[in-house]
């Protein structure tokens, strides 16, 4: 167990409790908040404070999830992270932070923006754009606004099954009226071929603006 105690407190670690000395650290809102009967610490800060004592491979995935149930925001966890200019691994953090603020929202958006999706010829895609389309509102992994070009990248666990791919199929439909042009990768495609996807998707993207 990790506790955050201020500074100067005097208490020390003891058998499977680590304490964390904090300079203006106070168990009191907004610094805490209670959950259960129980002070803690906000989960932004909770966020970086596991970051370096998680295993590399597991880092993002809390972060990403938290994100991604509005349970915190990246604003909060830039926040957060100014305040431990010293942190383990900071750098990947921070990179995290910032593809989350741009609209990532999985590992494999943040593969395909960093190696794919950005560079010369690519616009400025807006990420998780709504659009209001036959009663409802659907998010757009990657909007090229000018162009009505919709990026869908699917996972490798994700929209296997015939139920969901027949969701897929009326969701493209229903933002064809639109006139918004769906193009999807596999997760299998993108990290195999991302030349070929990133070729394929300026074409795409230069025949929406010359017949438009």
């Amino acid at each position: 167990m990790y506790v955050d105690v201020p500074t100067g407190s005097g208490l020390r670690d003891r058998p499977h409790v680590a304490l964390r000395h904090r300079i203006g650290f106070a168990a009191e809102p907004p610094q805490v908040v209670v959950r259960g009967g129980f002070s803690v610490t906000r989960l932004d800060r909770t966020l970086v404070d596991c970051w370096p004592l998680l295993p590399p491979g597991d880092r993002p995935g809390p972060v990403i999830r938290a994100v991604n149930d509005r349970l915190t925001t990246s604003q909060r966890l830039v926040a957060a992270l100014a305040e431990e200019p010293h942190l383990t691994d900071r750098a990947t953090l921070r990179a995290l932070v910032h593809r989350l603020a741009a609209g990532c929202r999985s590992p494999l958006e943040i593969w395909g923006h960093d190696h794919v999706f950005t560079g010369p010829g690519m616009p400025a895609f807006v990420r998780q754009a709504p659009i209001r389309v036959g009663g409802r509102t659907i998010y757009l992994d990657m909007f090229a606004e000018t162009e009505r070009v919709n990026v869908e990248l699917d996972g490798a666990t994700t929209h296997g099954d015939p139920a969901e791919r027949e969701i897929d199929l009326r969701r493209d439909a229903l933002l064809a009226t639109r006139g918004i042009l769906v193009v999807r990768f596999t997760h299998r495609r993108l990290l195999a071929n991302p030349d070929e996807v990133r070729q394929q998707t300026l074409a795409i993207l230069a025949n929406r603006r010359s017949s438009s």
